[in-house]
């Protein structure tokens, strides 16, 4: 019990907020690794996964490609990376990006792969180039499976970019392997608090995204309006 008592009394003292070790410089930190991450894996997995989903092919290969970076060990990636390139902001962001990428990707190809067939017949039609299909068609109809993708994939990336204090820089994973080394376990406590916290604040943010996202309700023009 005194260590749940011990962890509220950490993140209810003023003092741990501020200053370049606060709760909330570490707190930017972590959603800057995360930003960083998200983007970087949506410029690989995004040019990736539409095309794909438009032409539907090379589709099994897109999905054992993303089933195999799913099976990587985030430590184990990160900390090969470190052997080979040493300490620093890169490996943390290049082993995040093994997380990142499978849900962006899977989420492109399933939201293009699914949009109904005559929409996209008709656009065809119309004569309209396949770009054009694509970007102006199947992508605003595919919305709510991209960004499921997106909020998975943020999700995803937010819970495990706690790796990056394993490589000396900072972020609320600085917490938690301070505080094993320690053995402050109310600090590990506050930094999986933290964490859960932020993730819960994005996914519920992200989530709002995809209900105004659904066509056919309204709910995009609205927002739109506004």
């Amino acid at each position: 019990m005194n260590l749940f008592v011990d962890a509220w009394h950490f993140l209810t003292t003023a003092g741990n907020w501020s200053g370049p070790t606060g709760i909330g410089k570490r707190i930017l930190e972590h959603l800057w690794y995360s930003l960083l991450t998200v983007l970087l894996s949506a410029a690989i997995a995004l040019p990736i996964g539409l095309p794909i989903g438009h032409t539907r092919r090379g589709s099994a290969l897109i999905v054992g490609f993303a089933n195999a970076m799913r099976a990587l060990p985030t430590l184990g990636v990160l900390t090969f990376v470190v052997l080979g390139l040493g300490l620093g902001l890169i490996p943390p962001i290049l082993a995040l990006i093994t997380v990142g990428i499978p849900p962006l990707l899977a989420g492109a190809y399933a939201g293009i792969a699914n949009v109904d067939p005559t929409v996209v017949d008709a656009s065809r039609a119309m004569g309209m180039k396949e770009w054009q299909i694509l970007l102006r068609v199947e992508v605003p109809n595919a919305l709510p499976v991209l960004l499921t993708g997106l909020r998975a994939a943020t999700l995803q990336v937010v819970a495990t970019a706690t790796i990056a204090a394993y490589t000396n820089l900072g972020g609320l994973g600085r917490y938690i392997f301070d505080g094993i080394s320690l053995y402050r376990y109310d600090q590990v406590l506050v930094g999986a608090i933290l964490v859960a916290a932020l993730a819960l604040a994005l996914d519920t943010m992200l989530a709002f995204a995809v209900w105004l996202s659904v066509p056919g309700t309204g709910r995009l023009q609205l927002a739109r309006s506004r």
